[in-house]
């Protein structure tokens, strides 16, 4: 079944001077403007498309992408306002509607704000919400610890940052584990650190000991090849300096050196560390 507001690999059974025609089920049959149409497009050919409505409320085909679908969080960037709520702009021609009812604060033009896109079943369309808790799962969290996972980054908070965990649940960074910039709606691969008795997570940007040392080797492995294969940064370096150019701590930046030279990877000098073949 076609789904609106998602992506959907859709044949082909028509062709006709105004685009191709993709039969998508219960949705019935949609036009793919000429525009978008593939040079090799034939009947039976199958195409992935995004399905929304358009301006004039037809449900359409495009291969246009927008910067978030149905069921996923995003920050948007509010294009106007009137009296049926604020528009955002999500990459595509109409911009979704966010109602008044739907604003947990009053939306400003220019401002960007973390929505929840979805379907609204009454009118089908689709709409978003700032009212974020009421798509957060109610059920416990069953996360085992340093499970992968991935964060869309939310509010600032005077402990570090909230974070929604796989689209389900809230969980916080601290403040004192961030090493990298984080924004409003960034997507980032984060790290169950303990799922509390009171069913509080908390989060983690890397994993401890060995696991964290793989994850960041390969980062820096790549700092130093675009550097002509030598990096300046050694053991003395300042911690805010490796922090602000690669984006760990000191301790991880070690920990990860000593492992490369071990693995035959780099050589340490009195200046700087290099890549072992360069």
């Amino acid at each position: 079944m076609a789904s609106i507001g998602k992506y959907n690999t859709l044949p082909v059974v028509a062709i006709t001077d105004k685009g191709a025609y993709l039969n998508a089920n219960e949705l019935g049959e949609l036009l793919l403007p000429n525009r978008f149409v593939p040079e090799d497009c034939q009947i039976g050919s199958e195409i992935k498309v995004f399905i929304y409505a358009d301006t004039a409320d037809r449900i359409v085909a495009t291969t246009e992408k927008p910067f978030a679908e149905v069921d996923q969080f995003a920050s948007l960037k509010v294009s106007q306002v009137n009296k049926m709520g604020a528009f955002l702009d999500w990459g595509l021609p109409k911009d979704l509607l966010v109602p008044y009812n739907q604003q947990h604060s009053e939306m400003e033009v220019g401002k960007y704000y973390l929505v929840r896109i979805f379907l609204d079943l009454k009118t089908d369309r689709l709409v978003a919400s700032s009212k974020l808790d009421k798509f957060i799962d109610i059920w416990p969290a069953d996360y085992q610890k340093w499970d992968k996972v991935t964060l869309t980054i939310a509010s600032k908070t005077d402990l570090g940052f909230k974070a929604i965990i796989n689209d389900l649940h809230w969980g916080l960074l601290y403040d004192n584990e961030i090493f990298k910039p984080l924004r409003t709606g960034k997507k980032i691969t984060g790290y169950i650190k303990q799922v509390r008795e009171d069913g509080r997570i908390d989060l983690s940007l890397t994993r401890p000991g060995e696991g964290k040392v793989k994850d960041f080797s390969e980062k820096l492995l790549a700092h130093i090849a675009e550097h002509d294969g030598f990096s300046p940064l050694h053991d003395k370096s300042d911690p805010e300096l490796i922090k602000r150019i690669l984006g760990v701590s000191k301790k991880t930046f070690k920990a990860t050196v000593g492992n490369l030279m071990k693995n035959g990877k780099i050589t340490i000098e009195a200046n700087g560390i290099r890549l072992k073949d360069s």
